[in-house]
């Protein structure tokens, strides 16, 4: 790795951010795919613990949180006891998200079950300055999950979505069933009913599955260790919290939410890269 110049590093890095799969990466830099690799790793890394540190004391005021499917290895239906134990199976990645900076303040790559939501929402409760106003959609286990991080200091409401019967036949089986409304209930506090919305999540998980290459559907460009995951991750919200103007912002999320006070270069993320 140390054989990389900074030049190197930086299309390397440039490349995976804009959504190429680590053998194109390779391709296109001419650099070794098990460099690649490491690299990746060793950024995913570094941006985490970076963000971890930045994000703290934050003035949020309205925060969205969803979560998004995709698995590792192969599907939870497709996976032996022994590669379950290597963490394979299905992955969900918990997101929050400040609806009026965009900034991504925190997320958590596991399962979709209480734990996770335990461990997801008392992660974001550490990250705030103050009281905010939450909107998630109606997974049960958020409402525990809340209660125990925030108490009874938050503005909670879910949206809950009414779906309706799912599609029938081979040809459709990716196709969502039809939404037919959306109820908004009030679990604690007392939430502004016209900011109650998971419309800015849910536009993000689309922009995590067009710039992260292994959330692509329907290729095998997936992860096939949770490690390297979770990596692609953490350096894809470091560009994308540090380095992407947003489009309707004109500004980054971090300088929106007034963490940094200038739009990264590619070169920057990889010098904070050990």
């Amino acid at each position: 790795m140390n054989k990389l110049s900074v030049d190197q590093r930086t299309k390397v890095i440039a490349c995976l951010v804009e959504g190429n799969s680590l053998r194109a990466t390779s391709r296109l830099t001419d650099v070794a795919f098990n460099t690649v690799l490491k690299l990746l790793v060793d950024a995913g890394r570094a941006c985490s613990d970076y963000q971890d540190k930045s994000f703290r004391n934050l003035k949020c005021r309205r925060l969205q949180c969803d979560e998004v499917w995709q698995f590792v290895g192969a599907k939870e239906k497709n996976v032996s006891v022994k590669q379950k134990r290597k963490g394979w199976g299905d992955v969900w990645t918990w997101t929050a998200l400040d609806a009026e900076t965009k900034l991504v303040p925190c997320w958590y790559v596991g399962t979709r079950d209480a734990y996770a939501a335990f461990h997801f929402m008392h992660d974001l409760k550490d990250r705030l300055a103050s009281r905010v106003q939450l909107t998630t959609d109606g997974l049960r286990t958020y409402v525990e999950a809340v209660e125990d991080a925030f108490g009874s200091d938050i503005d909670y409401a879910q949206l809950v979505k009414i779906y309706g019967a799912a599609p029938e036949g081979s040809e459709v089986r990716y196709s969502p069933a039809q939404c037919m409304g959306a109820r908004k209930a009030v679990v604690s506090g007392s939430p502004d009913f016209t900011h109650v919305s998971t419309s800015y999540t849910e536009r993000n998980n689309l922009t995590m599955r067009m710039q992260i290459r292994r959330f692509t559907r329907l290729t095998n460009a997936f992860s096939k260790k949770v490690e390297n995951h979770a990596a692609a991750i953490a350096l894809h919200f470091m560009h994308y919290n540090f380095a992407r103007i947003h489009q309707t912002l004109r500004i980054t999320p971090a300088m929106a939410a007034g963490i940094s006070d200038h739009v990264w270069s590619i070169e920057e993320i990889v010098n904070i890269v050990s």
